[in-house]
């Protein structure tokens, strides 16, 4: 298993890292060119510049169409925005709802008693891989990553950069042929990049007499929430690939061009 370190740190965009350097069966991913963030809705001051730097000219917001408007991404000029809503079909996803740690604490942890959160959680990734609207928006950003006028490099996110953005990453990454423990290593990793940066809103939460510990199954990943997203796709598709061909419409050769934008030999 790798353990090279990917993150960006930027302090006003939390869980940024480069996908580029994981191994494959073929090679190498390709370094800055495909990277994955939590909301950019805060970005500023010299981190717009810093992200600037990163050669970032497309930008996929996995957000739905109400996470945007309230808190739209604040990106350089000059970038591609690309609006891809996962959960549209879904009136009551928690993985949608994470944002309430800071406006309603107490009416998310309500909602996570007696074990919930788990349990959500699992059926939420089962959703990201299977709703009409999910398909219809990963197959729109796979179509979109191998659009050969497509120029720079490209960032997906959602609110936390965790769920969606999390699958969104793990089958990428298989589908190039990275190792399962490698896929697992970085989906976990939001664990130590997203947590620390959450720590005020739960402080805040504690003092409202919140029971943070609620909270916790849906503010992190566990790798059970993958295996749930995983076993969607075996049991609808056959296999991660059958959920790219059957599930999103890519072709062999769509996958063989993904492989080659983003996988290089190594030497």
């Amino acid at each position: 298993m790798t353990t090279t370190d990917r993150r960006i740190a930027l302090r006003s965009a939390p869980n940024l890292r480069d996908l580029g350097g994981l191994p494959t069966t073929g090679g190498v991913v390709r370094a800055r060119v495909i990277y994955r963030s939590a909301t950019l809705a805060r970005l500023q001051d010299d981190d717009r510049e810093a992200f600037r730097r990163l050669g970032i000219t497309t930008v996929y917001d996995l957000r739905t169409v109400g996470e945007r408007s309230t808190s739209p991404d604040q990106l350089p000029d000059g970038v591609r925005l690309v609006g891809l809503d996962v959960l549209a079909d879904s009136t009551t996803d928690v993985a949608a709802g994470v944002d309430r740690l800071a406006s309603d604490p107490a009416g998310l942890a309500a909602s996570l008693r007696e074990g919930r959160g788990s349990a959500l959680m699992r059926e939420s990734y089962r959703n990201i891989v299977s709703l009409p609207s999910a398909l219809a928006a990963y197959r729109s950003f796979y179509f979109d990553l191998i659009d050969p006028t497509r120029s720079g490099a490209a960032l997906f996110h959602c609110t936390t950069g965790k769920d969606r953005t999390g699958w969104a990453a793990a089958s990428l990454l298989l589908l190039l042929g990275v190792s399962d423990d490698d896929v697992r290593a970085d989906y976990l990793e939001t664990n130590a990049d997203l947590l620390p940066a959450l720590q005020p809103l739960l402080a805040a939460a504690t003092e409202r007499g919140v029971d943070t510990q609620l909270l916790l199954p849906v503010l992190g990943v566990r790798g059970e929430y993958l295996d749930a997203a995983i076993d969607e796709a075996r049991t609808r598709f056959g296999s991660v690939e059958g959920y790219a061909t059957e599930g999103l419409g890519l072709h062999l050769a769509d996958l063989d061009a993904l492989r080659r934008r983003f996988v290089v030999a190594q030497a």
